[in-house]
C-alpha cells in the first residue's frame, strides 16, 4: 500500500485512508501528510454531524454543527469551505447547506460505523455515553475488515 498523501488541488481535506502502520513509517515526511491525514478524521465528523443535523431537525446550519461538535463558528466557516470546494456540500444564499451524493456517502457510512459500534459496545456492558464516545473515537480509524468481522459478531450475538 503506498504511504504517500498529496492532497490534489491544494485541499486540506482528504477522504483517503492510510493505515497506522504506514503512518509510523513515515514520520520524515512533510508535515502537511500529517495535517492532512488529522483534518480528514475532522472531515468525516463534520459530514457525520450534518447527516445528523440533516435527520434529526430537517436542516444543516453552520451554528448548528458548531453547537453540535462544541467548535467555534470560524472553525464550522473554515471547514464547510473545504467541503464545498471539494464537492461534499453545497451551501445556498442563505447559508443552509445540503450534502452531495459523495458527501452523503461518506456521512452515511460515518454514521453506519458510529451506530453499530456504539450497539456492539452497549452489548458488551458499556453504558450508552461511554459507548457512543468511544464509538466515536475508533469509528473513522477501522479497517473495513475489522468493522465487517464486528458487525458479523454483532450478528451472531444477535442470533
Amino acid at each position: 500500500m503506498p504511504f504517500f498523501l498529496f492532497p490534489a488541488n491544494g485541499c486540506n481535506i482528504c477522504i483517503l485512508a492510510i493505515c497506522r502502520k504506514s503512518c509510523y513509517s513515515i514520520k520524515n515526511k512533510p508535515k502537511r501528510l500529517w495535517t492532512c491525514l488529522k483534518i480528514q478524521k475532522a472531515s468525516e465528523d463534520y459530514l457525520e454531524t450534518m447527516l445528523m443535523l440533516q435527520e434529526s431537525i430537517g436542516y444543516i446550519r453552520s451554528i448548528d454543527i458548531a453547537e453540535h461538535l462544541g467548535v467555534t463558528k470560524p472553525s464550522v466557516s473554515y471547514a464547510t469551505k473545504r467541503l464545498r470546494e471539494n464537492g461534499y456540500i453545497v451551501m445556498d444564499k442563505d447559508g443552509l447547506i445540503t450534502l452531495t451524493d459523495s458527501g452523503m456517502a461518506i456521512a452515511r457510512k460515518m454514521f453506519q460505523r458510529h451506530r453499530i459500534l456504539t450497539d456492539v459496545f452497549i452489548k458488551m456492558g458499556v453504558d450508552p455515553e461511554t459507548a457512543a464516545e468511544d464509538a466515536c473515537k475508533i469509528e473513522h480509524d477501522l479497517s473495513q475488515a475489522t468493522f465487517d468481522a464486528i458487525c458479523r459478531l454483532a450478528d451472531s450475538i444477535q442470533s
